[in-house]
């Protein structure tokens, strides 16, 4: 029989870790993370990471393993997340990968143009040069180098323009050359399954769970994280908010508003873009029934 993975995603908060759990002990297979800020081990409180008892459960893959500064790349995650499956599918025949993170979900379901590895001296560069100069500067060599990628990268995200011309000075290519977005083929079917709740049940869980978040402690995680704040790792919902007020910008009642008003958006941005996937199933959690039909 051919081997399958099973994708469980869907927006934040709608209870992903929960059913991934309960799956994993049915498949006998651990948990595959496609959460791109879990991987990271100082970022606990505020990534809602798979709690110790959940990990102790359920084996959790790529969850904690690295540092705040290493550099990881979607195209490293495809390659690990799949040698991972491979490795499950010789003891079990389903997989199991669970997470928001949409880029690191199309990584292992539809896989990474094959972009040339950055060359580590340029990638020191461009980030000095981020700091340095500030992202408007870089947005504006990227229109003159790839006005193709240009065209339609959020020039707001640092990230996106940064590892642009970290490809363009390596290859001396622009980027848009290297982003053919063919999908390849896997040794596997997928069964890709996407979490939903209406709206109001989605706010407020979110809302639910950034005070739970609060009470566990992500005040004190986030001032134990100053000295690292300018990495891009901390440039995330949860964490910039609080440094803002520990800056003094606003209140920390008002920091906590925020993050569940930017959380709520993050959840939004996640819906579209598994929208625009025809392959995906749409779930309630608590719709047993269904799920039932579509593992079976």
């Amino acid at each position: 029989m051919v081997k399958r993975l099973v994708v469980l995603t869907g927006p934040t908060a709608v209870g992903k870790t929960d059913l991934a759990v309960r799956l994993a002990q049915r498949f006998g297979s651990p948990v595959v993370n496609a959460d791109s800020r879990q991987l990271f081990r100082a970022l606990r409180i505020g990534t809602a990471a798979p709690t110790p008892q959940q990990q102790h459960g359920v084996p959790h893959l790529f969850v904690h393993t690295l540092a705040l500064d290493d550099y990881y790349s979607a195209a490293q995650y495809e390659a690990d997340a799949l040698a991972a499956i491979a490795e499950i599918h010789r003891n079990a025949h389903t997989a199991l990968l669970s997470g928001g993170s949409m880029m690191y979900v199309d990584a292992v379901c539809r896989g990474i143009d094959d972009i040339p590895t950055v060359a580590p001296d340029v990638r020191n560069l461009l980030r000095s040069r981020l700091e340095t100069e500030g992202l408007e500067r870089l947005a504006a060599e990227l229109r003159v180098l790839d006005p193709a990628y240009y065209a339609t990268c959020d020039t707001r995200n640092p990230k996106r323009v940064v590892h642009a011309l970290e490809v363009i000075h390596t290859s001396g290519r622009p980027y848009s050359a290297f982003r053919t977005g063919r999908a390849k083929t896997r040794p596997f079917a997928i069964v890709k399954i996407a979490l939903t709740r209406p709206l109001p049940e989605l706010y407020e869980r979110i809302n639910t769970r950034v005070d739970a978040m609060m009470a566990e402690g992500l005040l004190d995680e986030v001032r134990s994280l100053l000295p690292h704040r300018h990495l891009n790792a901390l440039n995330t919902v949860g964490y910039k908010e609080l440094f803002a007020h520990l800056d003094g910008q606003c209140t920390l009642a008002e920091a906590v508003e925020r993050i569940k008003r930017n959380t709520r958006v993050y959840a939004r941005k996640q819906l579209t873009w598994l929208r625009r996937m025809a392959d995906v199933q749409w779930v309630h959690p608590a719709d047993a029934a269904t799920l039932n039909a579509l593992l079976a």
